[in-house]
C-alpha cells in the first residue's frame, strides 16, 4: 500500500476539541518547536552542590569592574550575591546589638542548642542573626557559636531566642560565651506563599469576579525583591518595602545597607514598590512611593533621583530630582524598562514615562486602559517588544497594544491559580526566539507549569516544571540560562539531555501527542500495519538512544481510546553524520480516528522529529 506522511501544523493547540484540530499537535511536555518540527528541550545540571536559604524570586547578572560577574538572588528569606556557585550573604542588618555578660546558656547535655539573651531583640521566629566574639560555652565550641543561625524559638518576652550550633553541649544549663558577644540581627524573613481569606477589599481591586471572596482581611503578599544595578553597585527594594545599597568597593562579604543611611543621603524614598535605573540619561526611578516628606506609600507615584545620583533625591532648583502621579488606575504593580522608555502596569491600565530633559525631567502619557497584567514579574522586552501575561490573554507591545493570538489560552486560563500571581514571571530564551511564562496551576501553590511563545515562528508550547525566577544567558562565563528551583539549588538550563537535580541525573520525560486524524473526513475505517520512523538523535549521547511511538485508535471522537499500539525505535549507529535507527515499527490498530504520540524517558536522548510515514488503508465503514 502507498505510504501516508504524516505532516502536521507546528504548534500545540487546545482551542478546540481534539478532532477539530485534525493535523495539528494537541499535547505536550518538556518539547518545542524549530522551523515547524517538533524536538525535545535541553536539560538541565546544578551550577554548584551548594545551596541557598529561602525561595529565589528575583534575579540580576551584573559585572564590576574588578571583572566579578555576580548574580543577585533576593529569597523570601536572605539576599545573596552568587560567583563561581558560592553564595555570599548579603541580607541587610536590622541592627547589632553588644549582649551582656556571658549571655549564652546551653540546654541538655549532648544537645547543640542554645539560649542567648538579648534584651528587645525584636527578631520572630524564622529569622537570622549572626553571634560573633563568643568563646567556647560547655564543650560547644566558638567556631561552633561564631556564626549565622536561624532562630528557632523566641521567649515570650522578647528578651531572648534559641538557636542550634550543632555542636554538643557538655553538661547542660552551663552559662557563658564572654562579655564581648554581639548579635548582628537580619531583617525579618518574609512569606513564601501569599496568604488569602476572605472579606471586602483585602485583595487587589479587579483581583476577583464580582461578588466572590476578596481574600483575607488579614492577607498578606510573599515576600518579593525588585533589584537593578548602579554602574557595578546593586540597588534593591522589598515590594512596598525599603531601598537598600549594596557598593562594590566594600567587596562580596559586605551587606546591603538601607540607601537612607548612606553618606549624602537626601530625602531617600522609605516605601517603595519597584526601583529601576534609567540608563542613557543616569536616574534611578521608584514606581509607587511615599512622596517628600510622607512615610505613607503612594502607589501611584513615581519618584526619581538627581542626576547621576543614587542618594540625593531632594528637587531643588540646580538639579533633576522629582516626582509625577499617574493620572489613570488605583496603584502601580509593575514597570518595564524598554529602550526608549519605561512601561508603566497599573491595576487596569498602561504608562508610558520617558526622558524629556529639562525642567520636567520625565514626562508620562496614557497608552492603553483596560490592560491588566497577571503579576508584578510577567512582562518582558525583547528586542524593544514588551510581551506580557495578562489575566485572561497574552499581549505585546510594539507601540500599539495587541492580542497575541495564542493557541493555549484556554488551557492556560482555565487552570491557573490567580491567588499566587506574585509567584508568575516571564523570561527569556533568546537563543530559541521564546519567552517563557511559570505560572502556579489551579491545585498548585507552587510554580509548577510554564507555557511558552516561539515570537520567531509564532507558536505556543508548553509542560510541567518547577522554577521560580528565570535569567537569559549573562555575561562573561554565563552560557546558559540559569534559574533556580524550590530546592535552594541553582541550574544551568540548556545543558545536557538530563534532570540534573538528582546524582546521577535522571531522565527527562518528554512526549508529544498529536490530535486524532482520519480519512476520508471519518467515512470510512482506516486498517494500520506499520509506521516509517523520521527522527533525528544527532544532540544524542546514549549509546543506543530511542523514543517510543504510540499510535492510538477508536471509532468516534466521543469514545475513550479503545486500543493502542507501540514501538521502540533505537538508533544503532551513525554513518557520515547520519542517523541509522529502526527501519519500521510493527503495529496493527483499526479505527475510525487514530492519533500519534512520540515519547522519551531515558537518559542521553535528545531527538527531533520530521514526517513519519503511515502505511494505512480504508477498510469499511463499520
Amino acid at each position: 500500500m502507498p505510504l501516508s506522511k504524516l505532516q502536521f501544523k507546528p504548534g500545540i493547540n487546545r482551542e478546540g476539541t481534539n478532532y477539530s484540530n485534525e493535523g495539528g499537535w494537541f499535547d505536550g511536555d518538556k518539547i518545542r518547536f524549530k522551523s515547524g518540527y517538533v524536538e525535545r528541550i535541553g536539560g538541565w545540571q546544578k551550577v554548584a552542590t551548594t545551596t541557598f536559604d529561602g525561595t529565589c524570586r528575583n534575579m540580576l547578572n551584573f559585572v564590576t569592574l574588578a571583572s566579578e560577574n555576580f548574580m543577585f538572588m533576593g529569597t523570601h528569606e536572605k539576599a545573596y550575591l552568587e560567583d563561581g556557585g558560592t553564595y555570599y550573604d548579603i541580607t541587610p542588618l536590622r541592627t547589632t546589638l553588644t549582649l551582656g555578660s556571658n549571655p549564652i546558656t546551653t540546654g541538655t547535655a549532648g544537645s547543640g542548642i542554645i539560649t542567648v539573651t538579648a534584651s528587645s531583640h525584636g527578631s520572630k521566629v524564622g529569622g537570622y542573626v549572626t553571634l560573633a566574639g563568643a568563646t567556647a560555652v560547655d564543650g560547644i565550641t566558638a567556631a561552633e557559636i561564631n556564626t549565622n543561625f536561624e532562630i528557632l524559638t523566641v521567649a515570650v518576652d522578647g528578651n531572648s531566642f534559641t538557636v542550634d550550633t550543632g555542636g554538643l553541649a557538655s553538661s547542660g544549663s552551663t552559662a557563658g560565651g564572654g562579655g564581648s558577644v554581639t548579635a548582628a540581627m537580619e531583617i525579618d524573613v518574609g512569606l513564601n506563599t501569599t496568604v488569602l481569606g476572605n472579606g471586602w477589599g483585602a485583595g487587589t481591586w479587579g483581583r476577583f469576579t464580582w461578588s466572590s471572596g476578596a481574600g483575607s482581611l488579614a492577607g498578606q503578599n510573599l515576600r518579593l525583591w525588585m533589584s537593578d544595578s548602579w554602574g557595578e553597585d546593586l540597588i534593591a527594594n522589598l515590594v512596598d518595602g525599603s531601598l537598600y545599597y549594596w557598593d562594590a568597593t566594600n567587596g562580596k562579604d559586605a551587606r546591603m545597607v538601607e540607601l537612607a543611611t548612606v553618606g549624602g543621603a537626601s530625602n531617600v524614598p522609605t516605601i517603595v514598590r519597584k526601583v529601576m535605573v534609567s540608563d542613557v540619561d543616569r536616574h534611578v526611578l521608584c514606581f509607587g512611593s511615599n512622596p517628600l516628606g510622607s512615610s505613607t506609600l503612594d502607589p501611584l507615584l513615581i519618584r526619581w533621583s538627581s542626576q547621576e545620583s543614587v542618594t540625593d533625591w531632594t528637587p531643588t532648583a540646580t538639579n533633576t530630582a522629582g516626582d509625577i502621579r499617574l493620572s489613570q488606575g488605583s496603584e502601580i504593580v509593575t514597570a518595564i524598562r524598554t529602550t526608549r522608555q519605561f512601561l508603566v502596569f497599573t491595576e487596569n491600565s498602561l504608562h508610558s514615562i520617558q526622558f524629556v530633559g529639562s525642567p520636567f525631567t520625565f514626562g508620562t502619557a496614557l497608552i492603553g486602559t483596560n490592560v491588566r497584567i497577571a503579576g508584578p514579574n510577567t512582562a518582558i522586552s525583547v528586542n524593544d517588544i514588551v510581551l506580557w501575561m495578562g489575566q485572561e490573554n497574552f499581549y505585546l507591545y510594539d507601540g500599539r497594544i495587541q492580542t497575541i493570538p495564542c493557541s493555549v489560552r484556554e488551557y492556560v486560563f482555565n487552570d491557573i491559580n490567580r491567588n499566587q500571581s506574585f509567584k508568575f514571571f516571564a523570561g527569556s530564551l533568546s537563543s530559541n526566539s521564546e519567552v517563557w511564562w511559570y505560572y502556579c496551576s489551579e491545585s498548585s501553590n507552587e510554580i509548577d507549569r510554564y507555557v511558552i511563545y516561539n515570537y520567531l515562528e509564532k507558536v505556543w508550547y508548553y509542560g510541567t516544571l518547577t522554577r521560580t525566577a528565570w535569567n537569559d544567558r549573562g555575561a562573561g562565563n554565563r552560557l546558559f540560562p540559569q534559574a533556580p528551583g524550590t530546592d535552594g539549588a541553582l541550574y544551568n538550563h540548556e545543558n545536557g539531555l538530563d534532570d540534573g537535580s538528582v546524582n546521577p541525573p535522571v531522565a527527562v520525560n518528554a512526549f508529544v501527542q498529536s490530535a486524532d486524524f482520519d480519512i476520508g473526513d471519518g467515512q470510512q475505517f482506516m486498517l494500520m500495519n506499520r509506521v516509517i520512523p523520521d527522527l533525528n538523535f544527532s544532540d544524542s549521547v546514549a549509546a543506543e538512544p530511542q523514543v517510543t511511538f504510540t499510535m492510538g485508535a477508536r471509532n468516534y471522537n466521543g469514545n475513550a481510546t479503545q486500543s493502542t499500539e507501540n514501538g521502540n525505535v533505537i538508533r544503532s549507529s551513525v554513518v557520515s553524520g547520519t542517523d541509522n535507527y529502526t527501519d519500521q515499527v510493527q503495529m496493527r490498530l483499526r479505527g475510525r480516528q487514530m492519533s500519534l504520540k512520540v515519547e522519551s524517558n531515558t537518559t542521553g536522548v535528545k531527538w527531533r522529529l520530521g514526517n513519519p510515514r503511515l502505511d494505512v488503508r480504508p477498510d469499511g465503514r463499520r
